[in-house]
Formats: structure tokens, sequence, C-alpha cells
């Protein structure tokens, strides 16, 4: 039987791979990201990317927009129908710049099993800076 730990393992390797369809088909209708949570340029109002249409843009807007996005997990613990991981998703951007994102990502899933919220704790001025 598979778990969140399982969706979560298939959305950073969907991301990883640039494979956009199989990324969006891992979340639930009505599913939420918050990446990061809270007000910041990728998500002003700060209240996340609510359902498919919403999932799609923050697809096409910030993952679809790297070149390259590796996850290293360090720990993950898995309780329930939720995950928390922790490590750092390496990126490298247009250009070759790169960028490493330190957090906590969490994964919610639902009973038909799919991903109901993915939110990511990490601070944007910090991997801005």
């Amino acid at each position: 039987m598979s778990t969140v730990r399982d969706l979560a393992r298939q959305s950073q390797a969907a991301a990883g791979t640039k494979d956009r369809e199989t990324w969006l088909g891992l979340f639930a209708d009505d599913a939420v990201v918050e990446d990061p949570i809270g007000p910041s340029p990728l998500c002003p109002d700060g209240l996340g990317h609510r359902g498919a249409e919403a999932i799609a843009g923050f697809y096409d807007t910030v993952i679809g927009q790297v070149e390259k996005m590796h996850f290293a997990i360090e720990r993950s613990y898995l309780c329930g129908d939720e995950i928390a991981d922790v490590g750092t998703i390496h990126l490298t951007m247009p250009g070759g710049h790169t960028v490493q994102v330190h957090g906590v990502f969490t994964y919610r899933g639902n009973d038909a099993g799919k991903i109901a919220a993915l939110r990511a704790y990490w601070e944007f001025d910090s991997v801005m800076a």
C-alpha cells in the first residue's frame, strides 16, 4: 500500500525531471500548494495556490522556470496521512546560477491517494540573499 511518503517522492521526482503532467496529476482537484508558506513574491497574498488551475500556474511560473532541480532529503517523518521532509532543494536557474533552499517540506494525502496539501517552510529572503 502506498503512503503519502510515496506521493512526496513521486512529486519530487516529477519536479526534478520537469514532468509537468505527472506532477500535476499527483494533486487533488482542491489541493493547495504553499511554497513558501505566507506572503512572498511567489504568492503575494500568502494564501497559497488553491485548486488545479492555480497549482498549474505555480508549476509554470516557478518549477517550469528552473533549469534543474534536485531534492536532498536528510530526514523524513511520516505521521498518518502527512509527512515532513527536512532537507535541501538544489536549483539551477537560467544562466547557471545555483540556489539552495533549506527547509521543511510537508505533504498531506487524501483518501483518494492524491496530494491534498504541499506546504514548504523556508525563508524566501534568506534564499534570495
